[in-house]
């Protein structure tokens, strides 16, 4: 990192969420940041759930959210590293991110090292204890014949069903899952604990969650969940020393 760069992460935008109309002021604002933080940013860390529903066909992608990609369009071609994680939401992107905006997609979690700063940093849906409905239904999804076969629908019908049982589906939205738990029934901090038992970490930076939490795992480790664009406007930061949640108000 570069004297009084940063490295900043944020999660959750689902955009398109509930209509593209209700969603559109969120994406200026969620471009505002972009065009914020892009003046000291040594990295961008995305982790998922970008848009509400993503799939890419062989020649088709979802309509819209235009001005979100053009930002990271201009981002990337100046220079500052992007790396994307798919979520929940968003788990059949493909190649289209890396193609046409090049930037890494990564489907699970990665280590980084940052100023001698180890980091864990992923989406964080289906890790740690429980939650078994949902790992039941992502292996479903990510199976190749389940993608083969989804892909025979027509976009107009197939991206119209996947919004609708995002919406609806308990288990692909995550509505329940809007309040702490506590430290001991929170999945991800279960995860993060057993990990550190093989390896340290200076940080776990995970999304999915929705809720903005920092979370004192060891004197030297922190569990930190970036939140949500709906409710929150939240995101992470590292300065080189140490990473912290803020709220993005403009």
């Amino acid at each position: 990192m570069k004297p009084n760069s940063k490295i900043y992460f944020a999660s959750d935008q689902h955009f398109g969420a509930p209509t593209p109309e209700l969603s559109f002021p969120r994406e200026q604002k969620f471009v505002a940041w972009l065009d914020e933080v892009k003046q000291d940013a040594a990295a961008i860390f995305l982790l998922g759930d970008l848009f509400d529903f993503w799939f890419e066909y062989k020649t088709v992608v979802p309509k819209g959210f235009v001005r979100v990609l053009g930002k990271l369009a201009e981002i990337k071609d100046s220079g500052i590293p992007i790396y994307f994680f798919v979520g929940n939401h968003d788990l059949w992107m493909s190649d289209y991110f890396h193609k046409e905006l090049n930037i890494p997609v990564y489907h699970d979690n990665q280590e980084f090292t940052f100023n001698e700063k180890t980091f864990l940093i992923g989406h964080g849906d289906g890790k740690g204890p429980g939650d078994m409905g949902y790992k039941r239904m992502k292996k479903v999804f990510t199976n190749p014949f389940s993608k083969w076969l989804f892909r025979w629908l027509h976009p107009d019908v197939g991206v119209k069903l996947a919004q609708y049982l995002s919406v609806k589906n308990k288990l692909i939205s995550g509505v329940e899952d809007v309040k702490y738990l506590g430290e001991d029934n929170e999945w991800l901090v279960q995860y993060c604990k057993r990990k550190l038992e093989t390896k340290e970490y200076n940080y776990f930076v995970f999304g999915h969650r929705h809720l903005p939490l920092e979370i004192e795992l060891t004197e030297n480790s922190k569990y930190v969940n970036l939140g949500d664009w709906i409710g929150y406007f939240t995101y992470g930061v590292f300065d080189g020393e140490k990473m912290e949640l803020k709220e993005f108000k403009n």
